[in-house]
């Protein structure tokens, strides 16, 4: 079981994170307010000192805390610290993201280090802090006090002194207000506390700014600062939370080797795990190895079924001849040949997102260097990946759009359907032929002999997807090659066949049969091919005409009028019209 103490936007990620396993967890806030949807968490409201928390935890067997509060939670902190000692369970600090601390800013460890020769100050850190300012509305300085606006932080304020005129309240989007004031206090709340909005919305206004620096981080959490994180901790210090592991894109195991690699030529050093930001700037630690003159990766995917899986990626970092981090392809490493990438034909297929997370991590510890990727497996690997037929020559591509791979990724499937649309639209058809899989295009691709290679795309079981996405590329005409077992499903209205989604519905079949008076018994049949080997010859036609309208009812809504072919196949290869 996982305790979780939130009341943050990093509170909500956990969640998130946290509901994707299936499992049972505990949510825990102070006060109840905050809003949040639990499917598989249970909420626990209500302050917990030391000796509540431990016996919580004792009584509902926690193997894990997970500390998602404010980062001025000091007391909290210390408390889940202690406790996490005490009963030996391992806890996490989900941290902020923090932008540096720029040295045009006033910062500040202590309350009492506040100037009292400001004119007006607006404090912006929250309604416990009204007492520790009195001093200077003694000292002459006129506060005003931004609080959240609700009866208990309003009652709190009146108790601590402050007048009504004297508050103001958050608004939509967190801005300053109206409040005009010489000064504002702030606390250091991180990139999700639009800590930098407020900086630069006080520097417009010509306000000076003091930061209150955050808490230092007990010694005892392990840290993360983002979802992604978060997830990899929990998966290694409770492997059993979630039932499959998440794994690295290669641009992520590219990007820790050119971290490492870079490391080593510039500072001499070697170290075991380097950091990597990803790209929605979150950290996290990757493992590395080194070899004569490059650093690696060896590519961990997880519970994903990629054959990358195991496969070594390897970074040199050499010194180069222009300003800045050039990125190169080597052994392995595939090469555009037809346009439609983020780069044009002839460039190495390393995608847009994995360049800009090796630059961005590479240029603080090295500039003007080259850095060459390679995969030496990749000649090899790349057969058994779509890259041949995307025009991707060589080797493989170094992909990933957020950094990780999630098990089963049907983000990662509907992306690579989205590349292979768009290098079909890119090759110059007007039709795009999307298939459900390798079987079926071989089939119908005889339907269409003077298509180039690119034009036939696989939808796996993403039919609604893939339709979506021909319609944005405005693809003229779009032609369906379905076998019946997720045809059935189709005419069902079922546009992801996926079996943990979607089921023959047994029920509606018999319908569709009894549309063109076939009052066959299917209760013992499993499979809907089946249904070939019994249908009458004389009412196959018929039944082709019936699958192929109802699928067309939830299929061409999702394009333009008269745009879209649908083609039967059964399993001797045979093609159906509807007639």
């Amino acid at each position: 079981m996982i305790l979780v103490f939130g009341g943050t936007t990093e509170g909500r990620q956990a969640i998130d994170v946290l509901e994707e396993s299936g499992q049972t967890f505990y949510y825990s806030t102070k006060t109840g307010e905050q809003n949040v949807i639990l499917h598989h968490g249970q909420r626990v409201d209500g302050a917990m000192d030391e000796e509540v928390m431990e016996a919580f935890c004792r009584e509902h067997d926690v193997r894990l805390i997970v500390d998602a509060a404010h980062p001025f939670a000091q007391q909290l902190h210390l408390t889940v610290a202690s406790v996490s000692g005490k009963l030996r369970l391992p806890a996490i600090r989900y941290e902020r993201i923090f932008p540096e601390r720029s040295t045009d800013l006033t910062w500040l460890d202590d309350y009492d280090q506040l100037p009292a020769d400001i004119g007006t100050l607006l404090a912006t850190t929250g309604v416990q802090s009204i007492a520790r300012l009195k001093r200077l509305e003694l000292a002459g300085v006129k506060m005003v006090y931004r609080i959240l606006d609700r009866p208990s932080s309003i009652a709190l304020a009146h108790r601590q002194g402050a007048t009504d005129d004297q508050l103001c309240f958050y608004t939509e989007g967190g801005g300053l207000g109206n409040v005009q004031a010489d000064a504002v206090l702030m606390k250091e709340s991180g990139m999700s506390g639009g800590f930098r909005e407020k900086v630069d919305e006080a520097k417009r206004r010509g306000m000076s700014v003091f930061v209150l620096k955050r808490p230092e981080t007990p010694v005892a959490f392990h840290q993360v600062n983002g979802p992604h994180g978060l997830r990899r901790m929990i998966e290694r210090l409770l492997p059993e939370f979630f039932p499959l592991k998440s794994g690295l894109t290669t641009g992520t195991c590219a990007t820790a080797a050119a971290v490492a690699a870079a490391l080593c030529l510039v500072k001499d050093a070697k170290p075991q795990e380097v950091p990597v930001v990803l790209p929605n700037g979150e950290t996290i630690m990757v493992a590395v190895g080194y070899g004569d003159g490059y650093a690696f990766v060896r590519k961990d995917s997880g519970d994903d079924p990629d054959i990358t899986n195991g496969a070594e990626v390897r970074a040199y970092v050499t010194p180069g001849p222009t300003a800045g981090v050039v990125i190169r392809g080597g052994e392995g490493v595939g090469v555009f040949t037809l346009p439609g990438f983020d780069f044009p034909p002839g460039s190495a297929a390393i995608n847009r997102v994995p360049r800009e997370m090796i630059c961005r991590n590479v240029a603080p510890i090295a500039t003007d260097v080259v850095v060459t990727i390679s995969v030496p497996e990749g000649k090899q690997l790349a057969r058994k990946t779509f890259n041949p037929r995307l025009g991707i020559e060589g080797g493989i591509s170094i992909i990933g759009m957020s950094g990780i791979v999630k098990p089963y990724s049907e983000e990662a499937f509907i992306e690579s359907i989205r590349k292979c649309m768009t290098v079909a639209k890119a090759s110059g058809t007007q039709r795009v032929v999307i298939n459900s899989g390798a079987k079926s295009e071989r089939y119908v691709r005889a339907r269409y002999p003077d298509l180039p290679q690119q034009a036939f795309v696989e939808y796996g079981n993403y039919i609604g997807e893939a339709l979506a996405m021909a319609c944005e590329l405005d693809f003229g005409q779009v032609t369906l090659g379905i076998m019946l077992g997720k045809a059935v499903k189709l005419a069902a209205g079922q546009l992801d066949t996926h079996s943990r989604r979607a089921t023959m519905d047994k029920a509606f079949v018999a319908t569709m049969l009894g549309e063109v008076g076939c009052k066959m018994d299917i209760t013992g049949i499993t499979l809907a091919r089946e249904l070939w080997e019994r249908l009458p010859d004389d009412l196959v036609q018929p039944f082709v005409d019936v699958v192929i309208a109802h699928c067309m009812e939830h299929c061409a809504p999702l394009l333009k009028k008269d745009a879209l072919t649908i083609l039967l196949v059964d399993d001797e290869g045979n093609i159906y019209e509807s007639g």
